[in-house]
């Protein structure tokens, strides 16, 4: 039997990842310059190569025309470098948008939800979404509705364990995790052990490669949508940053670890603030709480600090 090519002479050859590095990063890998970590020295290869490329880049496809890497590539290995800053809570799915089911729905009602969100999996949780005992794989369902069969009168025995971590541990962590346990659905946990949100593979790929999406995702809704009188008409989920940008810098300024517009009216209100009820801003904005429940808020408007309707906003009873 002939000797196998060693790996690097078999990239060589085949223009495999070595070879689309680029003069630039080889370069850095080779140097090593004692103290700089490796991440930092790719990192600078990478910003010199755009520095040196960005004028050329302008006449070329995204495809990487020259043979180097196109940036398209560059910002995938940025995203890279960088995947292991993020810990669990980074890039999961917040709770306020988890599609779940409880343990004590019908059948039908299972597969009717499995069919309105269009997910593979869904995590099964007892009572609250804090008690979270399993989770559901359309694989497993699907073989009853494909065949014809009965269903078992209790589905839950066709649950499947996922992956329980804490919102500290690394996104990294999470991925080796999965890899190990073949489970691709993992349940975040605050510290006080109720569930903070889920991560899927699927959001831990798109950390490095950016969003996917396929046909039978929508065209997401805008979160912040202006209404007239210098209000706006926002969904809690709306990040800070996004509001700082289109609404005012000030409302993104706030000591707590809150990113969400409905985690900045949980901290404003020191609890979860019911309907009706108007949150004042130290910078004069108003937050008037729309739509919510007795667990989280779900639709929020803001009043600009010009703003001053012709009667008081009502007050719910009990809320200052």
């Amino acid at each position: 039997m002939p000797d196998s090519p060693s790996p690097s002479g078999e990239a060589e050859s085949s223009g495999g990842l070595w070879s689309n590095l680029g003069p630039a990063i080889r370069k850095a890998l080779r140097l090593g310059e004692g103290d700089r970590s490796l991440r930092a020295q790719l990192e600078e290869a990478i910003d010199e190569h755009e520095d040196e490329n960005e004028d050329e880049e302008q006449h070329e496809s995204s495809a990487g025309g020259n043979g180097d890497l196109s940036p398209v590539e560059r910002q995938m290995l940025r995203n890279l470098l960088h995947f292991s800053d993020n810990d669990a809570d980074d890039v999961a799915v917040p709770r306020g948008e988890i599609v779940a089911v409880e343990a004590g729905i019908g059948w039908d009602e299972l597969v009717a939800t499995f069919s309105e969100h269009g997910h593979s999996r869904m995590p099964v949780y007892r009572g609250t979404l804090d008690d979270v005992i399993g989770m559901i794989h359309i694989k497993d369902v699907f073989g009853y509705l494909a065949n014809g069969k009965k269903p078992p009168r209790d589905w839950t025995v066709l649950m499947r364990q996922p992956l329980y971590v804490p919102q500290a541990r690394g996104a990294l962590d999470v991925l080796a995790d999965m890899r190990a346990r073949r489970v691709h659905l993992a349940i975040v946990l605050d510290e006080f052990s109720g569930t903070d949100g889920i991560i899927t593979i699927e959001d831990l790929v798109e950390e490095i490669v950016g969003e996917i999406e396929d046909e039978h995702d929508e065209t997401p809704e805008a979160l912040i949508v202006p209404i007239g009188d210098g209000m706006w008409d926002c969904d809690a989920r709306a990040e800070l940053d996004d509001v700082a940008e289109h609404v005012d810098p000030r409302l993104a300024e706030v000591e707590e670890s809150v990113d969400t517009l409905g985690g900045l009216a949980f901290v404003l209100g020191e609890a979860v603030p019911p309907v009706g009820a108007v949150l004042e801003h130290s910078s004069g904005w108003r937050i008037e709480v729309t739509e919510g429940d007795d667990t989280h808020v779900k639709r929020l408007r803001l009043h600009a600090p010009h703003t001053r309707p012709t009667e008081p906003l009502p007050q719910p009873a009990g809320v200052q």
